[in-house]
């Protein structure tokens, strides 16, 4: 029990021990698949390495030829790449024209991946529901020449990029297993398909499979399942800060007039400005032009720090809330909403990183916590890290080496280090509360880290006292034309989960009400319920609908543990 209320991290979620998701020792090898390098997760991330390495194995046929029939493979849980991806996405644009140089931006938006230049820009503080305050962007959010992209369709186009390199991409196959033999990764397993609700085998039935690698990477994403066994087993966070997480939620909508600008809100309203809340957030609007269709779209979201002390915050609610405001309504007004999706967000920066290489393996993009909240960007953090990996590979495997540490130094000497070391202290104060934080915060920006200076510490989300408060009470009722619910929502994701997959959600079903609430209302695909019988006061039953989850992650940083569902479960992104 916190000093102020109930602490989520009292409550942990059942897990039988570190060691339930490493494997210690590897099958047979009539029993397995070789594969010369296993990357796991068809992200930005992951895709980036594919198509850097096999660059380089185009101009080394000897090694190509000595990593086996299959030397580059991609293990994606998802129905395709792209197919779990979620992002804003401003992205500056320099490590995918470094990536692909011979592509020119233009044939980005012929590809159906980007949206246009960014020409103009807007930030805005919202006093109330009515008005709005325009301020000068802080220098890390300077956006003109960034492009406006769709990070599921780029993947989806990396995607065939690797393929046609020669990658094998295992989509549907969920890796459920970090295989460590003698203190070095040796690979993976998938998971099993067609286990019932009770894990028992039905009728389809399928096992797992070892996948042996000579190199092993993480591209899990957000929050990755291998990637926190890994952090475990290896002590990669020795040192470091706890990780810390925001939960955005995006829409996607088709609207009558084009928007000229890329707009973004900071704190304020629907936020409650008040430190006992601690709810620190914002928003964004992005214009996305679809040359193919000829359509006018915007991307709207909203993101919060998973940090909140009122159990009734909910970045879904918030987003339909922030969307009665005049300025947004004006936007999006005639319009319709096509698409809808949810994602956690890394957010402790450069303290919060672990160590980014183990034998055998390494760590890429945002399972490494490669994302600049104060810059809003991580996506070409996510390419360039993949391409660092890659390379450091390569070196390793022309000297059939497993030491992958010279990763490290690559990605603390690019783009990726110099600029999260730069904000490294820009999130820490908020924990102050905006009117005391912001400020300071300010002052960080401007003086890149160095003043104030020094280590400022993180605290885990889920240390975080929980009150039952009033942030509920604005939340808009749904309409289902303008405002919506959370279950129309996971609808048009496309969630083909089975019902009677087995529950991939671990969390303890008998909490606090406050733990419960927090739940409830943080999940925005309606996965926990609290039954309406249940007492108002001490300990309720908790029903864990875990069919609807769009694998946003949230639950892990608030008191739950993500694991990885049955390949091919969750939703299907299409132009997020």
């Amino acid at each position: 029990m916190g000093k102020n209320g109930v602490v989520p991290a009292d409550y942990p979620p059942p897990v039988n021990s570190p060691e339930e998701f490493i494997k210690t020792s590897l099958d047979g090898e009539e029993e397995r698949i070789d594969i010369g390098v296993t990357i796991v997760g068809g992200g930005t991330a992951g895709l980036a390495c594919a198509n850097r390495l096999l660059q380089l194995l185009a101009d080394d046929p000897q090694l190509m030829e000595s990593l086996g029939e299959v030397p580059v493979a991609i293990v994606e849980k998802a129905k395709t790449c792209g197919g779990h991806n979620l992002s804003g996405a401003v992205m500056r644009p320099g490590p995918l024209e470094e990536l692909f140089p011979e592509l020119e931006r233009e044939q980005w938006r012929k590809e159906g991946f980007a949206f246009g230049e960014v020409e103009k820009e807007a930030i805005y503080l919202l006093p109330n529901g009515k008005t709005k305050v325009r301020i000068p962007p802080p220098p890390p959010q300077h956006n003109k020449g960034n492009e406006v992209v769709s990070v599921a369709a780029l993947c989806r186009y990396m995607q065939k990029q690797a393929e046609d390199a020669g990658a094998y991409v295992l989509t549907e196959t969920a890796a459920s297993q970090l295989i460590v033999e003698d203190g070095q990764v040796k690979g993976v397993r998938s998971g099993d398909k067609g286990r019932g609700r009770e894990g028992e085998e039905l009728g389809n039935f399928e096992p797992g499979t070892d996948i042996a690698s000579r190199a092993t990477v993480l591209a899990e994403g957000c929050w990755g399942h291998l990637t926190g066994a890994a952090i475990r087993q290896f002590e990669l966070a020795k040192g470091a800060e706890p990780q810390v997480w925001e939960l955005g939620v995006k829409e996607v909508w088709k609207v009558e007039k084009p928007l000229d600008k890329v707009i973004h809100t900071l704190a304020g309203w629907p936020l409650k400005i008040p430190a006992k809340y601690h709810q620190i957030g914002g928003s964004w609007i992005y214009p996305m032009k679809d040359e193919k269709t000829g359509d006018d779209l915007v991307s709207i979201g909203f993101v919060i720090d998973l940090d909140y002390a009122d159990a009734t915050t909910s970045c879904h609610d918030l987003l339909q809330q922030f969307k009665t405001h005049p300025m947004v309504r004006k936007i999006l007004e005639g319009g319709e909403r096509v698409s809808w999706g949810a994602k956690a967000i890394p957010a402790g920066g450069y303290w919060a990183m672990p160590k980014l290489s183990m034998p055998g393996a390494v760590i890429v993009g945002d399972g490494g916590g490669m994302v600049n909240l104060a810059a809003l960007k991580g996506v070409h953090y996510a390419i360039k890290s993949g391409m660092l990996a890659a390379e450091t590979i390569y070196a390793q495997l022309k000297k059939d080496s497993t030491d992958y540490e010279d990763y490290e130094a690559e990605v603390e000497n690019s783009i990726i280090g110099k600029d999260l070391y730069e904000q490294r202290n820009t999130r820490q104060p908020f924990s102050m509360g905006l009117i005391r934080g912001g400020p300071i915060v300010n002052l960080m920006i401007a003086t890149k880290g160095r003043f104030p200076g020094g280590r400022w510490k993180l605290h885990r989300n889920d240390a975080q006292p929980m009150f039952i408060g009033k942030t509920k009470n604005g939340y808009p009722k749904p309409d289902g034309k303008y405002i919506f619910d959370k279950l129309s929502s996971v609808f048009i994701t496309g969630n083909a989960t089975r019902d009677d997959a087995p529950n991939h959600i671990r969390v303890q079903k008998n909490v606090p009400r406050e733990i419960a609430e927090a739940w409830q209302w943080m999940c925005p695909a309606g996965v926990y319920e609290i039954p309406e019988d249940a007492p108002e006061e001490g300990n309720v039953d908790v029903t864990v609908n875990y069919t609807n989850c769009v694998q946003c992650g949230a639950i892990t940083a608030k008191g739950g543990r993500l694991t990885v569902p049955e390949g091919g479960d969750g939703p299907l992104y299409q132009n997020t």
